[in-house]
């Protein structure tokens, strides 16, 4: 689709000479290269925005390492790696129960973050490796695949849009005949078959983005220490697009970083149900009712997790329980404590 960019453009060129009205080739024109200039800036971000991966803390220490090594794979070795991990703000497990442990990097993984085997390395929050943009789509850069997906798919349409009526007009041969009329042909069918595919990858994504899921996640639910659970970390719509787009408005539509939080630790949702489904009279999860089951000490909440914990709104935005935020939700480590 980039590289045939200049030969679109050459084309809408060829379109506009056509029209009548000057007003209307300037406003065309305008709004061709602004959306070709947005569309690239977002595709460049995505290419060489480097994935973001584990910070220091979640590496294991020399000693730690020898030890694991020592160690037989079973409890023993799961052993060394809760000591590791008792002061990470970690809620996940294997599907096994296990602390999620990455050979190849030597490290504790963070929660959503996974291996990719093309980088060779752990992607914070990883949604999944792209071969189209050669790069991980991640924590770092999965603002800018959704923009590139959303200005590419507007960029297609409107090529589409403003070619359609000499589309039209090569079928009542109200064409001149040059073989700039088979261009045009050619033209609109490969904008309108690239809109059809982005629609829905485009479409595809903005779900995810509204459940607060990773394309890994859709497929395989995360495992809380409670099990698993496919809603974990869906706050509501509006935190949901929050956490990928940032607090402040004016930088949504523009390919600069406004993500929320540090891609290590991530607010998480008590109630282990999906919110689209009627909710439970008490809106609890019966194992969270029984406050004497604390097997796990209480882990300090980022800065990531406390700036969504003290907003005002509910988690999952219901305006019909406005007691839901103290009765429903609590703090992701409390919510883990009570919840085995």
């Amino acid at each position: 689709l980039p590289g045939a960019s200049y030969n679109s453009l050459s084309l809408f060129n060829l379109s506009t000479v056509s029209m009548e009205n000057i007003g209307e080739q300037v406003v065309c024109l305008i709004a061709y290269h602004l959306l070709f200039a947005m569309f690239v800036w977002s595709y460049w971000k995505t290419i060489f925005t480097l994935p973001m991966n584990p910070s220091k803390e979640f590496h294991l220490s020399y000693a730690e390492k020898e030890l694991l090594e020592r160690e037989p794979r079973g409890e023993a070795h799961q052993e060394v790696l809760r000591r590791a991990a008792k002061d990470l703000p970690i809620y996940t497990r294997t599907m096994s129960g296990a602390i999620r442990y990455c050979d190849r990097c030597q490290l504790i993984k963070p929660d959503r973050c996974h291996h990719c085997s093309v980088c060779d390395k752990c992607i914070l929050k990883m949604d999944h490796h792209c071969p189209w943009v050669n790069n991980c789509v991640g924590f770092s850069n999965y603002k800018f695949f959704l923009l590139f997906l959303a200005y590419s798919l507007l960029y297609c349409l409107f090529i589409a849009a403003t070619d359609l009526q000499y589309f039209i007009r090569f079928w009542t041969n109200g064409l001149p005949d040059t073989q700039a009329k088979f261009h045009i042909m050619f033209l609109f069918f490969a904008a309108a078959m690239f809109s059809v595919s982005l629609s829905s990858l485009f479409g595809y994504h903005c779900w995810l983005v509204s459940k607060n899921k990773s394309t890994l996640e859709a497929f395989r639910s995360p495992v809380f220490r409670h099990g698993t659970d496919k809603n974990g970390f869906s706050l509501g719509f509006s935190k949901n697009m929050r956490q990928v787009f940032g607090d402040e408005k004016k930088y949504w539509l523009l390919p600069v970083f406004s993500s929320l939080g540090d891609g290590c630790s991530f607010p998480t949702c008590l109630v282990n149900q999906d919110p689209e489904q009627p909710s439970t009279p008490a809106g609890l999860n019966p194992a969270s009712k029984n406050p004497e089951n604390h097997q796990f000490p209480a882990k300090p909440l980022r800065e990531s997790q406390s700036h969504l914990l003290t907003d005002s709104q509910s988690w999952t935005e219901s305006s019909t329980n406005p007691g839901k935020d103290k009765a429903g939700m609590s703090n992701p480590a409390l919510t883990m404590e009570n919840e085995t």
